[in-house]
């Protein structure tokens, strides 16, 4: 009985080495920035497995986009000196794998990771925008003591100059309401995107021509992706996250991506499932920008 590869979609060599690979999975099991539910250390080895039951062809756009290369890195080794400590060793990583012409993909975890991710594509990336989908602002200036708390990742994203465009968001902080409020930030509410047709157009002329994705999987409904430690009912589908992201690959580039806070649940893959299809799925919008 032959065994997958123990790599993202259980490719073979061929497809999964590091030298030829366009993409780079970075799994990164990290959670002690988390504030409710811990698990989403477990997250990156899962969405990995649940990886190896996608179909390598993509049925929306006809295309087998492994062919491009995806490798997958070893995971980042946890820093328990705390969560800036982990900061700067994620971004001392994830420059090297952007310094090597990869595009990085980024598998957490909690979604702290993603302002050392950030920051790394930034500097080969100077006009920098980040597409955040999300149920919670996560702008509050620090939380539980840390400025690098899960809560604060799209403050501490502002303050390295980059914009954002908040989608999905449903539970916002009075601290970061009032922080959209003074920088003039209008976020997409998940109500918006089930009430209103434009939402979509507002995100386009939004964002600057060179986008990073990050996707807390708490943007999706839990009734889709109920593996999350912060749920908030209301969330957006499948096809609205999907539809949403193949406009973006299509009129902008997408530079970067990451999935975070996927916190497996025993007995049952629903939601590093999605996870793991959401991540191909994107990167086959990234290399055919159809």
């Amino acid at each position: 009985m032959s065994t997958l590869p123990n790599n993202f979609l259980g490719l073979e060599p061929k497809w999964s080495s590091y030298g030829k690979a366009r993409f780079a999975v970075m799994p990164i099991p990290y959670d002690s920035a988390a504030s409710f539910c811990p698990g989403a250390r477990f997250g990156p080895s899962a969405i990995i497995t649940a990886s190896q039951h996608v179909e390598w062809f993509d049925e929306e756009l006809e295309v087998e986009c492994h062919r491009a290369g995806i490798a997958t890195l070893d995971p980042i080794e946890v820093n328990l000196a705390g969560p800036e400590a982990m900061h700067k060793d994620l971004f001392k990583r994830a420059r090297r794998v952007v310094r090597d012409g990869k595009f990085l993909f980024g598998l957490g975890g909690d979604h702290s990771i993603s302002s050392a991710l950030v920051r790394a594509v930034k500097i080969k990336h100077k006009r920098l925008s980040v597409l955040q989908i999300d149920a919670h602002d996560d702008l509050r200036d620090t939380f539980l003591g840390s400025p690098y708390a899960h809560a604060c990742v799209m403050r501490r994203i502002a303050d390295l100059g980059v914009p954002f465009v908040p989608v999905g968001i449903r539970s916002v902080s009075p601290e970061g309401h009032r922080y959209m409020k003074s920088a003039g930030i209008e976020p997409i509410t998940a109500r918006r995107c089930y009430m209103d047709d434009d939402w979509v157009d507002q995100v386009l002329e939004t964002l600057t021509d060179t986008v990073y994705v990050t996707i807390d999987i708490d943007g999706f409904d839990p009734a889709y992706a109920p593996g999350t430690g912060t749920p908030e009912a209301g969330g957006l589908d499948w096809f609205q996250v999907t539809g949403l992201l193949r406009l973006v690959a299509a009129e902008k580039k997408i530079v970067g991506a990451d999935i975070v806070e996927v916190m497996p649940i025993g007995g049952q893959v629903v939601t590093e499932s999605l996870a793991a299809r959401l991540v191909y799925k994107l990167m086959c919008y990234v290399e055919t920008r159809a």
